[in-house]
């Protein structure tokens, strides 16, 4: 079977980061954006970036910048009816999205999730990790997706849903567990602080 399209969701709006595109931002050396393309691109046959704005500021990563179609930054749901809307056009039945600012998720992502939804029989994976206070936490933009439920999804929005296991759970979804040791990979950068902490992990070559 050919490997899902991979979705960046890169249309947050950075407010903890002070706004602007917080994904262009270096980390060891590299832009935020550029780890996660290295750390998708083996796990996909093909990505693109949904963000809105201006398309031109991505123009060096030569991918597709794909926009919502639904006004007001609705959150993760609307990148990916995009990612779906997008891969629809291309015949693709499957997408996988991935977070923009979230640089050490696993190398093995897209098969674990695709091998978590088989096993349940479910055509909805997100990920989770074990958080020490909360338990098992489920990671709503590491998902894989089909195409076949983007009209639903489209109807959802429009109805005003928005978080995004609100619309997965009722269609059936699977978790696909990551260990949290020594840290966990779902770690993402929304702050300056943040940002130190993944420049730590860099240094201390912990992944």
């Amino acid at each position: 079977m050919s490997k899902p399209f991979g979705v960046i969701l890169a249309g947050g709006l950075s407010r903890r980061m002070g706004g602007g595109d917080k994904t262009l931002l270096q980390l060891g050396g590299q832009t935020l954006l550029a780890r996660v393309m290295a750390q998708l691109a083996p796990q996909v046959d093909a990505m693109a970036i949904n963000a809105n704005g201006d398309p031109a500021r991505f123009a060096d990563c030569g991918l597709p910048v794909i926009a919502d179609s639904v006004d007001g930054f609705a959150g993760p749901l609307a990148g990916v009816l995009a990612g779906l809307d997008w891969a629809a056009a291309q015949g693709v039945d499957r997408i996988v999205t991935v977070a923009a600012d979230t640089p050490f998720f696993p190398g093995d992502l897209v098969a674990r999730l695709d091998a978590a939804a088989r096993r349940e029989g479910v055509p909805i994976a997100l990920a989770a990790s074990a958080d020490p206070e909360r338990g098992m936490s489920r990671h709503p933009t590491f998902g894989l997706w089909p195409v076949d439920l983007r009209e639903d999804l489209r109807s959802a929005l429009a109805a005003g849903t928005r978080k995004v296991v609100a619309w997965t759970d009722p269609h059936g979804c699977a978790a696909a567990e990551f260990t949290s040791t020594p840290f966990d990979p779902f770690f993402n950068v929304n702050t300056p602080a943040d940002m130190q902490v993944a420049e730590d992990l860099l240094a201390g070559a912990r992944i």
